[in-house]
This record gives C-alpha cells, sequence and structure tokens, in this order.
C-alpha cells in the first residue's frame, strides 16, 4: 500500500509544515532537539511523502510494510511530526511532547506509539536492529525494504560497523542506510570529535552501495532513495550532507546548538522564515 507521492511543490511545503511542528513541539515543552531534527526533513519528507516508504497508518502492524527506524533517536520530533501528518495520531498530540503520560516521549518508544518501529536513543543500536528487520523480512518472503536513519556521530559507535560487516555477510540487499551528515554531535564537531571521512568509501570498502548526496535538495534525495529501493545485490547507504538546524541557523546562538529548543522570541522568528 504505497502512498500516493506528493509532487515537488508539495513536498516543499510538507517540509515547511514539519520544520513547523518541530520547532513549535520542543519550543513549548521548553526541550527537545530540534536542530538535530531539522537536519533531516528532506530525507523523512521524501520517505514518508514522497512515495518511497509504504505503510498504512490504519493498520501500523501491516505485516507487507515497509520499517522506518529513527536510529539517531534524539530527532523524535521530526518523526513525531511526520507520523502525525502520515494519521498515525492526531496533529494536535504533537503539542504534548515530553510531557508526563504522553506516547511521545524525549526517544521513540515502540511499546506507546503506533508507527514507531524500535525504541532508540541508545545509540549505535538501529543499524542492527534494522538489519535484523530486513533479514525477517526475507525469510518471511516479504519483499519489504528497511530504512535507518543515522547521525554521523552515531557512526562512531562501534555496534555500527559490526551491523555494516554481518550486513553484506548475509546479502542484506533490502537495507537501506541513511547517515545524517550535519557535522556536529553532543560535545562539538563530528570530524574533531572522531574524524570518519570519507564515510561512503568506508561503506563501499565493507560491501555497501554508497552514495553521497546534499541532504537538502528534495530531489536528490528521492533519486538516492530510488536508486537505494531497486538496488537487487547489496545493501545501501545514502551519506546525506546536510546543515544542523537548517534553514533557520542564522537565529541559533551557536554552531552546535544541541539539544537546546528555540526560546518564544527565536520560535516566532524561526516560524516567519518557514511561513
Amino acid at each position: 500500500m504505497p502512498l500516493s507521492k506528493l509532487n515537488l511543490a508539495e513536498l516543499a511545503e510538507r517540509a515547511k509544515l514539519l520544520r513547523r511542528h518541530i520547532i513549535r513541539s520542543t519550543t513549548q515543552c521548553a526541550s527537545g532537539h530540534p536542530t538535530s531534527s531539522l537536519s533531516a526533513v528532506e530525507i523523512v519528507n521524501a520517505l514518508y511523502f514522497g512515495g518511497m516508504l509504504h505503510y498504512d497508518p490504519k493498520n501500523p502492524r501491516w505485516p507487507d510494510r515497509d520499517y522506518f527506524i529513527m536510529s539517531k533517536g534524539h530527532a523524535a520530533p521530526l518523526l513525531y511530526a511526520a507520523l502525525a501528518e502520515a494519521g498515525y495520531f492526531p496533529v494536535d498530540d504533537l503539542m504534548t511532547l515530553r510531557h508526563i503520560g504522553s506516547p511521545l516521549e524525549g526517544h521513540p518508544n515502540y511499546r506507546r506509539l503506533p508507527g514507531v518501529e524500535a525504541s532508540t536513543g541508545s545509540l549505535g543500536q538501529g543499524l542492527s536492529i534494522g538489519l535484523g528487520a530486513a533479514l525477517a523480512a526475507r525469510m518471511d518472503q516479504r519483499d519489504s525494504r528497511v530504512f535507518v536513519l543515522l547521525g554521523d556521530g552515531e557512526i562512531n559507535e562501534g555496534q555500527v560497523w559490526e551491523a555494516v560487516m554481518a550486513a553484506v555477510k548475509f546479502k542484506a540487499n533490502n537495507l537501506i542506510a541513511i547517515v545524517d551528515r550535519n557535522g556536529y554531535q553532543q560535545t562539538g564537531a563530528a570530524k574533531e570529535v572522531l574524524d570518519l571521512d570519507p564515510i561512503p568509501a568506508k561503506f563501499a570498502a565493507f560491501g555497501w552501495h554508497a552514495d553521497e548526496i546534499d541532504g537538502h535538495d528534495q530531489v536528490a534525495v528521492l533519486e538516492a532513495l530510488h536508486r537505494a529501493r531497486n538496488n537487487p545485490s547489496q545493501p545501501s547507504v545514502i551519506v546525506a550532507r546536510t546543515v544542523k538546524g537548517f534553514p533557520i541557523i542564522d537565529l541559533l546562538s551557536e554552531k552546535n546548538h544541541h539539544g537546546k529548543p528555540l526560546s518564544p522570541a527565536e520560535m516566532e522568528k524561526a516560524l516567519a522564515m518557514l511561513a
């Protein structure tokens, strides 16, 4: 059951809407990770609204669905915005983010919210979970694809590279990793913490098909996802070059505005930019 695809103009408006949801929800609870969410909007937008992900919000556990795993679980505000707009739960619920009792927890919780495929937040685990889902789908003879969104700081984790190697060994051609290469992690610039460049070449050295794109170019994202969906022989990775906080970076007080919501005044300026 593929979702009907939006055209490029509609996708551009949907991207603005997702960003407005991210900003509003994190500011109202004075918590969360808006900039880490904003950098990956075009990626998630293409998956849910560009026809790349097969899903049914009325039947979240539809056996033949594709899977999206937000491995960089701190970007939950983006996942929640997409799920709400896709019809998994009311859009108004986004304003309960991180409230006591709300299923919209600070990191995705598989047990509490429809559409969440894995509980994430402990970084480095999502690709292993995705590999398991990909192999299970193959054993069940289902044509499901599994997409996993990782952060560029997250791929410092050794477990990620164990999954990279295992995916090639088990020929998981239905597994697609996407690295949100926004250049920063919690404690500073990714290159300063641990320089993993060139990332595409490292994946390719293990036997993955590797693409590198401008992660804010919606057409480039769609084309890369299409190539990955249709690769018959090997797992695929898309390294998406992005900007943390895009496109409101001029409003931010520091380059690595990690885990800091906007103030109400900053929120109004950001929303005006996204009108």
